[in-house]
């Protein structure tokens, strides 16, 4: 970001501590831990996390460590190359999806992987991760078999009421639903890359923060599925 931008990075950073209200702005100099010509580019970081999905698929993980020693060396602060949006389900772990280390994915889960017509918690965690992590790549990552995905198309078509929150859950995901009318194939797996796929475009056109990052080569936004049954991650072109 230059100083003239309407935001800039240390406006952010400043601001998002103050909201908090839990860390001061010096206390933020220490997740720093990289300079801009240190960070490995975007293209980079997508292929480490392809090359660790097909470890996974061939189950040959190579990051076993869980202790509180494996986390002591990042107890001082983070520099993440990766955002990974997906969904809460119990079925998809990005760290395992992807065979990261500790500190190596910024993970953001939500029912459904919502990003299209999600709120300022969710948008304003991914815009803190790219503008004072230094993150290079975000990939929104729905899943097969998605229950938040079913859902709104189940209850979309039936035209009910949801009980408690959980249509308010959905409410994002009816656009993805209405946008498949008509297509062939199915449906299910339609909607999950149209959701997923409204996702990357929100992000790519989202001021003032991520558009600029994405247009100055700083960033990429990539989307894709998660397939339950092979432990493949299959990105859209």
């Amino acid at each position: 970001m230059s100083a003239h931008d309407p935001l800039s990075r240390r406006d952010f950073v400043l601001s998002a501590g103050l909201a908090a209200g839990i860390v001061s702005w010096n206390g933020f100099s220490t997740v720093q831990a990289e300079t801009p010509k240190e960070r490995p580019a975007p293209d980079a970081v997508l292929k480490k996390l392809l090359e660790g999905n097909q470890r996974f698929v061939d189950g040959k993980l190579t990051h076993p460590g869980r202790t509180p020693q494996d986390f002591l060396a990042l107890s001082e602060g983070q520099a993440p190359p990766a955002i990974v949006i997906t969904c809460a389900d119990s079925r998809v772990a990005p760290e395992i999806i992807f065979d990261q280390g500790i500190g190596d994915l910024f993970v953001i889960r939500v029912a459904g992987n919502i990003v299209a017509n999600a709120g300022p918690l969710v948008k304003g965690s991914i815009e803190f991760a790219v503008a004072v992590l230094g993150a290079r790549l975000i990939l929104i990552m729905g899943h097969s078999q998605c229950g938040a995905v079913k859902a709104a198309i189940e209850h979309i078509e039936a035209n009910d009421a949801l009980p408690g929150s959980i249509g308010q859950l959905i409410d994002p995901i009816r656009p993805a639903v209405r946008s498949v009318i008509g297509q062939p194939g199915d449906k299910l797996e339609n909607v999950t890359r149209a959701n997923v796929l409204a996702g990357v475009k929100a992000l790519e056109t989202l001021p003032p923060i991520l558009s600029k990052a994405v247009s100055d080569g700083e960033l990429k936004i990539v989307g894709g599925t998660y397939i339950l049954n092979t432990g493949k991650v299959e990105l859209y072109s």
